[in-house]
């Protein structure tokens, strides 16, 4: 099969959507399929052979974040000369109602057209000044994906529509077979020790740090041998400014990682944690804790059950309760038996996400899309906003 996938972010900058697209493009490529990647890229960025550049990104607004786009007549040329020179069995788009490539995809497109839904907003500025045009690039999308319930529940309560839902995959070999990092994770005495790991912008609300920072300067009091590893983007002076002093050679900031080294972050702690009060539609980096083995405690949100099992791969806690949360810990680290019943569950648990898997039942929706359309062309007679100018 001929797949053509578009990505609307820029592979500049890393991302949970630019992530999700190389390793389904990837896993697609294992299977045996021709892909080739459409996405915003600096022309001189060291990209997979498999991406084709768009061209350089604008940042814009969007969802509470900055997003990095292309828009425009330029991308509008370079996306139909893509799709030509594609000739693809199957367009697949992710958020296709972002103002970037994706949109431009659908509404060149003469074949099936699949999109792949990863937030679960229902509202923004942008689409309601876009709505004519975004109800065009709904109706011409054959088949959805959605990557979550609540993204599912969105299509379906808010955009006219169902969706299949498929989650968020991951390459559970590279983080099962990553090494730790020098020194990490050190000892786990019963009562003394211990290593506690976050990944995320600490400076988020919604993220829950302070809830963390919390537990562990209660904990810290009385395990002296404990420990707290971070990483993610921020300044170090914010992230210590947040400890009592006697604290900070306790805590180690790792900045911006790598894959790779993500890798290695969840492989060096005895728990990771993920303290977020809200505001998320999956879990993705539970899945990739739970595919390094390392036990997860995260608070009660729908989107952590549901990946964590009902609590049965990772210990909950409940939202925003810094004494729940120690308590948790506490039990955690000082129970190695226990830690090990969650691991294993857990190993249960990440195969469904394990990528071979997760590609395979998205082939499944493009087999489905094409037997929709049945080789018809979609007609272009509208002029708008794909025609370059």
């Amino acid at each position: 099969m001929r797949i053509g996938i578009v990505c609307p972010y820029s592979f500049d900058v890393p991302g949970g959507v630019q992530n999700h697209v190389m390793d389904l493009a990837e896993a697609l490529i294992a299977l045996g399929h021709e892909v080739s990647v459409l996405a915003p890229a600096d022309e001189d960025s060291p990209l997979p052979g498999y991406v084709v550049s768009a061209g350089r990104a604008v940042p814009l607004p969007y969802n509470g974040s900055v997003a990095r786009i292309a828009f425009g007549p330029v991308s509008t040329a370079r996306v139909r000369r893509w799709l030509t020179n594609g000739d693809f069995d199957v367009l697949h788009v992710h958020e296709p109602l972002t103002l970037s490539l994706s949109l431009l995809a659908v509404l060149s497109a003469r074949g099936p057209v699949v999109a792949t839904f990863h937030t679960a907003m229902t509202r923004s500025r942008v689409l309601a000044a876009a709505q004519g045009v975004l109800q065009i690039v709904l109706e011409r999308i054959t088949a959805r994906i959605a990557v979550s319930a609540l993204a599912r529940k969105v299509q379906v309560e808010h955009m006219d529509g169902g969706a299949v839902e498929i989650p968020n995959g991951v390459a559970v070999a590279k983080f099962a077979d990553a090494e730790p990092l020098p020194g990490w994770p050190g000892e786990c005495a019963v009562g003394s020790g211990g290593t506690l790991g976050f990944l995320g912008r600490f400076t988020e609300a919604r993220k829950g740090f302070p809830v963390l920072r919390d537990a562990f300067v209660s904990m810290a009091e009385t395990r002296p041998g404990l420990r707290l590893l971070v990483a993610g983007p921020g300044d170090p002076d914010d992230l210590f400014d947040q400890f009592p002093s006697a604290l900070h050679d306790r805590v180690t900031f790792l900045g911006l990682v790598s894959e790779p080294d993500k890798a290695r972050m969840l492989r060096s702690v005895h728990l990771y944690v993920a303290p977020n009060t809200g505001g998320e539609s999956f879990g993705m980096i539970l899945t990739e804790a739970l595919a390094a083995g390392t036990t997860v405690v995260a608070s009660d949100l729908d989107a952590f059950r549901r990946v964590l099992d009902g609590g049965r791969a990772g210990r909950l806690f409940p939202t925003g309760d810094a004494v729940g949360l120690r308590n948790a810990l506490s039990d955690l680290l000082d129970d190695p038996d226990g830690r090990a019943v969650l691991s294993a569950c857990g190993d249960q648990v990440v195969v469904n996400f394990d990528w071979p898997v997760v590609a395979r039942r998205v082939v499944e929706v493009y087999a489905a899309a094409i037997e929709a359309t049945d080789g018809r062309v979609i007609d272009q007679e509208w002029v708008g906003l794909a025609e370059p100018m």
